[in-house]
């Protein structure tokens, strides 16, 4: 058992590791005149697989045990990823949650990971999680098409403040092998998520475990970031431990949580999401969530079991093509 660290300095730890096996793991790594040292796994560097299990332990804070996985379609192969925390609440949504906009200049991503803690995006969530990060150094995954420059560092390490020299970021983009297994990692934090937005107390939830296949490259980023929530919106598992009480409030939160509660589940999301004019704003947020959630209660010692998987939406997303010796 190990003394719960500053998520900074865990996160900075697994950062340190991943330059160790840089080339094995084909990241690219590269420092900025400030001092910010830049991991890069997708956008200019091939990455792959291993690559992003590194940036999923990065944006749990190394709180979190995140392993490749067999996984099934109707009997079609394809690789998953695992993810078991002890930490939900904290390495889930205080660190790996992607709710922070960085935009400097021409540079944009989706930052996500421990240094979020130390610059509190989003206030609120903190807030309720009494939760308070210290540390002199910060730890941040970028999904982005481009590497960050000075101005994007600099932005960064004042909102954490920390100097850009104390700044470690790791990137890549969406249409990556790693960028699409850092998405998938999520499937825990999924869940989280929409109980967090739906009232529910995520601090009651006392282990996660999810499981979810990691989408295929099935074009541009648009296409595969659609296919990356299919992943998790219609192969993604989760199991929870929970303290929770009163018992009925429990079950009407489990059976609000899985994805087919969303008016938008049943197509593929890029599908939906061109409907909507490619505007987030429109596209019903029940939506990302797990497609299956058990819930096993302390108190009830009952296991309540809610949502399905969908293999024929993720087929269709992930455009599978399958030929017979025949032809």
């Amino acid at each position: 058992m190990r003394t719960l660290q500053s998520l900074n300095e865990l996160g900075l730890e697994v950062f340190e590791e991943m330059l160790d096996y840089a080339d094995e793991l084909r990241v690219g790594v590269f420092e900025l005149d400030n001092g910010t040292v830049v991991a890069d796994a997708g956008v200019e560097a091939k990455g792959g697989l291993g690559a992003g299990i590194y940036l999923s332990r990065i944006c749990m804070a190394d709180l979190a045990d995140i392993q490749p996985t067999p996984c099934e379609i109707d009997g079609i192969p394809i690789p998953g990823v695992q993810v078991t925390t002890d930490h939900p609440a904290i390495s889930c949504m205080a660190s790996q949650c992607a709710m922070w906009q960085v935009k400097a200049g021409k540079y944009f991503g989706m930052g996500s990971g421990p240094a979020r803690a130390l610059a509190r995006k989003t206030k609120d969530l903190y807030d309720a999680l009494e939760f308070e990060e210290y540390a002199d150094v910060g730890v941040l995954f970028l999904e982005s098409e481009t590497l960050p420059d000075e101005e994007a560092a600099e932005k960064i390490a004042d909102a954490c403040g920390i100097d850009p020299a104390d700044l470690r970021l790791a990137v890549a983009p969406t249409d990556s092998v790693a960028g699409l297994v850092q998405v998938s990692a999520r499937v825990v934090e999924t869940g989280l998520h929409k109980l967090f937005t739906m009232g529910f107390d995520i601090r009651t939830i006392k282990m996660g475990w999810g499981r979810a296949p990691i989408a295929p490259i099935v074009g541009k980023a648009t296409k595969c970031m659609g296919a990356s929530n299919d992943a998790i919106i219609y192969g993604g598992e989760t199991y929870y431990t929970v303290d929770y009480d009163p018992f009925d409030e429990l079950l009407g939160y489990l059976k609000a949580a899985p994805s087919e509660t969303s008016k938008d589940y049943g197509a593929p999301f890029y599908k939906t999401f061109k409907e909507c004019g490619f505007d987030f704003f429109k596209v019903d947020h029940n939506v990302f969530a797990p497609a299956k959630v058990v819930m096993n209660d302390l108190r009830s010692r009952r296991t309540l079991v809610a949502g399905r998987l969908n293999p024929a939406v993720l087929k269709e997303s992930f455009g599978f093509e399958v030929f017979s010796r025949e032809g």
